[in-house]
């Protein structure tokens, strides 16, 4: 075996272990907010991961021009927006469902990509769309938990990912990927606090919500940032968005073995439904210009 041959296995089982952190913190953050509010969550876990990140990224950032500093907050807010969106959203549903809900991202990329900019989709992109809106529909059979409020807000947090990854490989390819990344934490921080404002911040109590805060910020942010950083460089894109399409899977056994919920037909169904159409979608139906299919993000 090559030393590249080595490098690619071992950047390929790196992302495995990234997406499976990924998928743990779905019933890790539902459990959170259950007794803090959810921005508030946000606003310490990102101040806890930004602040971290730029102790030790300051040099890289001091090179950063004004324009990329600009380009970087600009994502950092659709970022924001769709972390709150989904953070929210576990409220009103479980995490198994918000993670396959989650995962439609890698399906609507190039259906975005379509309605707002034009490119072509070939026809396994529609198969892949059918297969979610299947899935979907099968989750929902029974009525969704909150009259679909929950779903609802993780759809949208789904499509705020698309056009994060839209954006950053149109915007981003000049800037250095860390210290983007690490302006993006910035932002995610700035915005979580400005929303949290009005109400402060109360100081959680309970020592679960504190494991929470410090496992979502350091290991599923932080190491997860840097672990992707490196090995997207050695693994092709559309490999890496296949990889991630675990994401849900791993969401959702985490959810049933650890956090209590009920793997029913319904959920195996649908969640395989959805999981099927990501698989199709970015193995063989992506827009005729392929975006970056995964950014670094801090799950």
């Amino acid at each position: 075996m090559t030393p590249a041959t080595r490098t690619t296995r071992l950047a390929t089982l790196a992302l495995i272990g990234i997406t499976a952190i990924w998928g743990s913190t779905f019933f890790v953050i539902k459990d959170a907010v259950s007794a803090i509010d959810p921005v508030d969550f946000l606003a310490v876990r990102f101040t806890i991961a930004a602040v971290t990140a730029v102790a030790f990224c300051w040099h890289r950032l001091r090179r950063l021009t004004r324009r990329q500093w600009a380009v970087g907050l600009a994502l950092g807010t659709v970022f924001a927006a769709a972390q709150i969106t989904q953070t929210v959203g576990l409220l009103y549903t479980s995490a198994s469902v918000s993670g396959f809900i989650t995962g439609t991202y890698v399906i609507l990329t190039p259906l975005i990509l379509w309605l707002g900019f034009g490119a072509r989709l070939r026809p396994a992109t529609w198969v892949a769309v059918t297969l979610a809106i299947a899935g979907l529909a099968v989750l929902g059979l029974n009525g969704f938990d909150g009259n679909g409020l929950g779903e609802a807000l993780t759809l949208t947090c789904a499509v705020l990912f698309s056009l994060h990854i839209i954006l950053l490989d149109r915007w981003a390819q000049s800037a250095d990927a860390l210290s983007l990344s690490v302006v993006q934490l910035i932002a995610l921080e700035v915005r979580c606090l400005a929303l949290g404002a009005p109400g402060g911040y109360p100081v959680p109590s309970a020592v679960n919500v504190w494991a929470a805060i410090a496992y979502t910020a350091i290991a599923a942010g932080l190491v997860t940032l840097l672990a992707q950083t490196w090995a997207q460089q050695h693994v092709p894109p559309t490999r890496v968005a296949l990889l991630m399409t675990l994401e849900p899977v791993f969401a959702s056994t985490f959810a049933v073995t650890l956090g209590g919920e009920e793997a029913t037909l319904r959920l195996l169904l649908g969640g395989g439904l959805i999981v099927a159409g990501t698989i199709v979608g970015v193995g063989r139906g992506q827009a005729q210009r392929e975006p970056s299919p995964i950014p670094p993000k801090a799950e």
